[in-house]
């Protein structure tokens, strides 16, 4: 047997460093039941969090797969919580376990809102394609796809007691649509620009929209059929009272007639905000008392809408001004009157001044009047605050703010302690270390921005080179900063380690690699002895330094320069050896393996060259990154190094054998920097996403002919996902469409279904055979062995074969799959189907799948004629299958009925009472009898 070199996989461990993802929105939920407003969820790359923000803890991640998540909406009953993914998937989490327990696909990009309707039971979803989508939550599938929106969905609500959905985008309309016929039944074109943010108040009775500018707008809606209904005479369709010579007038009218069906919007005025910029989000809490807006700024704006009682008194006390006012004056009191306006009915309630720019918000009314606000920032951040809306001038309080598991800026740099135990991370203002097993942050220490760092030997110190050319050293036991050290007159992009463990070399951007000895000196405050860095020797050179490295042995070190070559020098005497040259763009990133053999660089021309250190030979250049290589290292005491790129990668190398292992995929943004541990069992790495990952180094063996494998398979099956959803015949592309996408999964069900056919072909042509032997021989011969696919399943029967698989296939999935089905299997389909509706197994399921068949080929079934006694046939019995089965739900309804009845007369109790009410009754009377104990004493 051969010599083969084994690789081991390394795979996704953690996500940490990320408190909330700026694509996505914040939601408050509830969490088993327990109190309102202290769980928020936030978006977490592809993962969601629960944060616990009186605790400051994670307490539920909701685990997502590749994408990054885009937009959460919880349902009205708090169990569960929607989630919209950049690849136009959507899928709904239970709160109570963290599992996801249905997947919707239809959208081709990213899902931009979504909303439940009042029971939750739909939901509709807007996307970047412009598209609008209503689900059957219950029923687990597309119920249709609305077209007519020509640029990104940023809003749409369902209306509470109408079958009627208002949905707004970035091409500047709001549409009306009604979905008992699934059209578009008012376009509102009143806006010059974008409308960002829409929401519905006073009852739905009046529409409040958000533009570009500092403008809310706001609508009456009034409902025509209501009027109607009261007695006024209906408007026919299509017909007026004009004149048959006044074509003109009459065209008009009967567009107003056929405009003006359902409803008719006018405008009511305009509430001026103070910031001048776009509204990036508008929101109102649960009772659509407390309007929430906000633009690019830190600055959250909230109104209050007025009850009618409140508008009332208000008009009153405003006209007793007036008539004091006249009758000073000695004028007619008797005439005056106070023109209502949109101020009278929305006030402006207060401003909430964030410590940062605001990316989203989401407000919850409380009870006693207290409103909650949380707010995710444009910094990782999550701030929740509490105000009394009852108060005259009211004044939001902080309640929370979340800043400690995660940096505001991106980390540029990353180091692991000798131990393997700990992390550093370093941002433009903060240095943290992690605890690597538990990902809990141990300090926190207020720094510049730094581009490098490692750990003192011993790890009780750690070393930072900032952007400013300094040196930082701090103590992690107590957290503070020992000395700062001015190394450089411009940034200080790189330090290392000596091998000795003595001192560091530093390289900056003022041409010069500088060397440092590790010293201990007395503190003069404390008198105890401390960690400082004394600058021995310089090395001048022509060009900035963007790296430096020692070799393990110390003889030689490596300077990366800003003309694109990488000088490599003897320690000792600093005498020039080589220079390695080749790069069309400077060098990022360098490292030298454990034997001082070979030096790997990395640059922005995207491409990695192997040298050797011997001659300065190059043994290899590979292409490795579609985007700048910004981090190179060899995991230590092998010839494999990891690289991390500007194209969201990271990927593992031989630099014997010059081939690509692994591509570690996980990042949604460029990726700045990683470490390997020095045992080369963990990678941390640090993204523009603000997120960091860890890897696992696990036991599992690659094969690279494997791997190359299913990464073939991986692109067929992304190229098969793309190509079109095939036509149906008699379809017309308007307004509505079906909701179902094409999928690798749905291709994958339509390829199940038809083997499942093909055996079920199969064993019937066996079945066959065997009757006609049995004829032959005139006597029973031993039947075929069955299929092992049918042992596997219990022995089941072909048929019965097909029907589970079909069952198998998700519902959300079910069309699709059954549209990419070709004709050739649908008869046999469909005489199965009449089989099973005899039978009377999953009638419901059959109907469903029945019913898509014969609409989608219609046209193929009505004219062979081989299939007219199978339709005629299905006919029947799904009939009188469906009439049983409806038979059998009302009987079974109306005795559990009966019964509740029986149980309440008896027991002399409400049946299902609300036990909330009962609770609430109870805590009323407690407080009640603790105020009567207090008077008392």
């Amino acid at each position: 047997m051969g010599l083969t070199k084994q690789y081991l996989r390394y795979v996704a461990s953690a996500v940490f460093g990320v408190i909330g993802s700026q694509k996505a929105n914040i939601a408050y939920v509830t969490l088993r039941g327990g109190e309102r407003g202290r769980y928020v969820a936030v978006a977490a790359c592809e993962h969601v969090f629960i944060w616990d923000v009186r605790k400051g803890e994670k307490v539920l991640i909701l685990q997502g797969q590749k994408h990054e998540v885009t937009f959460l909406c919880p349902s009205p009953d708090g169990i569960h919580v929607a989630v919209g993914y950049e690849d136009g998937a959507v899928r709904i989490f239970s709160l109570l376990n963290g599992e996801s327990s249905v997947s919707f696909n239809g959208h081709k990009s990213a899902v931009t809102i979504i909303h439940y309707d009042g029971l939750g039971a739909r939901l509709v979803t807007g996307s970047k394609d412009t598209d609008v989508i209503v689900w059957d939550i219950i029923n687990e599938c597309g119920m249709y796809r609305l077209r007519g929106h020509k640029d990104v969905i940023t809003q749409a609500l369902f209306l509470k007691d109408r079958n009627l959905l208002v949905t707004s985008s970035k091409d500047s309309f709001v549409k009306w649509w009604d979905l008992d016929t699934q059209h578009c039944f008012k376009t509102m074109v009143g806006h010059r620009s974008e409308v960002w943010g829409m929401a519905l108040l006073n009852h739905e009775n009046r529409l409040l929209t958000g533009s570009a500018d500092s403008e809310l707008r706001a609508w009456d809606i009034n409902y025509l059929q209501e009027e109607k209904a009261e007695g006024e005479p209906e408007v026919k369709k299509g017909k007026t009272l004009l004149d048959d010579d006044d074509d003109g007038a009459n065209e008009e009218a009967v567009d107003e007639s056929v405009e003006e069906r359902i409803l008719s919007c006018k405008k009511a005025g305009s509430i001026l905000r103070e910031a001048r910029d776009r509204v990036v989000s508008l929101t109102t809490d649960t009772k659509a008392r407390v309007i929430a807006c906000h633009g690019n700024d830190s600055v959250l704006e909230l109104f209050t809408v007025l009850s009618e009682e409140e508008v009332q008194k208000k008009m009153a006390k405003k006209l007793k001004k007036v008539k004091k006012k006249a009758a000073k004056a000695q004028e007619d009191a008797a005439e005056l009157a106070v023109e209502r306006t949109l101020k009278d009915e929305i006030i402006r309630l207060t401003n909430i001044k964030a410590s940062a720019k605001i990316r989203s918000v989401d407000s919850l009314s409380c009870a006693g009047g207290e409103l909650k606000v949380a707010l995710l920032l444009q910094n990782n951040t999550i701030e929740t605050y509490s105000l009394k809306t009852s108060d005259k001038t009211p004044t939001a309080n902080k309640t929370a703010r979340l800043t400690l598991g995660g940096h505001r800026t991106d980390a540029r740099t990353l180091a692991f302690s000798s131990d393997n135990l700990a992390i550093l991370s370093a941002s433009g203002d903060t240095v943290k270390v992690w605890n690597r097993s538990t990902l809990q942050v141990i300090r926190t220490m207020s720094c510049e921005y730094a581009l490098c760092s490692l750990f003192v030997p011993g790890d009780r110190q750690i070393i930072l080179g900032t952007k400013s050319g300094k040196l930082q050293i701090f103590e992690l036991a107590s957290g503070s900063l020992l000395e700062t050290v001015d190394a450089h007159d411009g940034a200080l992009w790189s330090l290392c380690l000596a091998p000795d463990q003595r001192g560091i070399v530093t390289g900056g951007a003022d041409k010069t690699v500088k060397f440092w000895e590790f010293e201990l000196i007395k503190d003069q405050g404390t008198g105890q002895k401390r960690l400082t860095v004394k600058h021995t020797r310089t090395l001048q050179l022509e060009e900035d330094v963007l790296c430096v490295k020692f070799s393990p042995d110390h003889r030689l070190l490596a300077v990366s320069l800003l003309d694109c070559t990488v000088k490599i020098f003897y320690t000792d005497t600093l005498k020039f050896f080589l220079s390695l040259y080749g790069h069309k763009l400077p060098v990022l990133c360098l490292d030298i393996s454990h034997d001082n053999t070979l030096i790997a660089t990395g640059s922005a021309d995207r491409n990695v060259k192997i040298w050797g250190l011997d001659f300065g030979d190059c043994h290899r250049s590979m292409f490795a990154h579609d985007d700048s290589v910004m981090f190179l290292q060899f995991v230590p005491k092998t010839h494999l190094f990891f690289t991390a790129g500007k194209d969201r990668k990271i990927k593992q190398w031989d630099a014997d054998k010059f081939e690509h292992i692994q591509t570690l995929e996980g990042h949604h943004r460029e990726v700045w920097c990683l470490t390997i541990s020095p045992n080369g069992d963990h990678i941390v790495s640090s993204s523009h996403d603000k997120s960091l990952r860890l890897w696992e180094r696990t036991r599992e063996p690659i094969i690279l002919e494997e791997e190359r494998e299913m990464e073939r398979e991986a692109e067929f099956d992304e190229s098969m996902a793309k190509g079109d959803v095939p036509v149906v015949p008699g379809e017309t592309q308007g307004e509505a469409a079906p909701a179902g996408k094409k999928t690798v999964e749905t291709v994958k069900a339509a390829e199940r279904i038809m083997e499942a056919l093909e055996l079920y072909r199969e064993e019937n042509r066996k079945m066959e055979e065997h009757k006609y032997a049995c004829v032959n021989a005139g006597k029973e011969l031993a039947p075929p062995r069955p299929n092992p696919i049918l042992v596997a399943f219990g022995n089941v029967s072909p048929s019965r074969y097909v029907l589970d698989v079909i069952k198998k296939v998700r519902s959300s999935e079910l069309e699709v799959s059954l549209l990419v089905l070709p004709f050739a299997y649908v008869p046999e389909l469909l005489k199965l189907f009449g089989s099973y509706i005899q039978q009377g197994l999953e009638v419901e399921l059959v109907c469903r799948c029945l019913f898509f068949l014969l609409k989608i080929h219609f046209g193929q079934i009505s004219s062979n004629q081989m299939l007219l006694s199978v339709i005629d046939e299905l006919r029947m019995n799904t009939l009188s299958k469906v009439c049983e089965i409806r038979d059998v739900l009302g009987f079974n309804s109306a005795a559990l009925q009966f019964l509740q009845r029986e149980i309440e007369s008896k027991e002399d109790v409400m049946f299902f009472a609300e036990a909330t009410g009962r609770l609430a009754e109870k805590k009323r009377r407690r407080r009640k009898r603790e105020r009567a104990i207090l008077t008392i004493a």
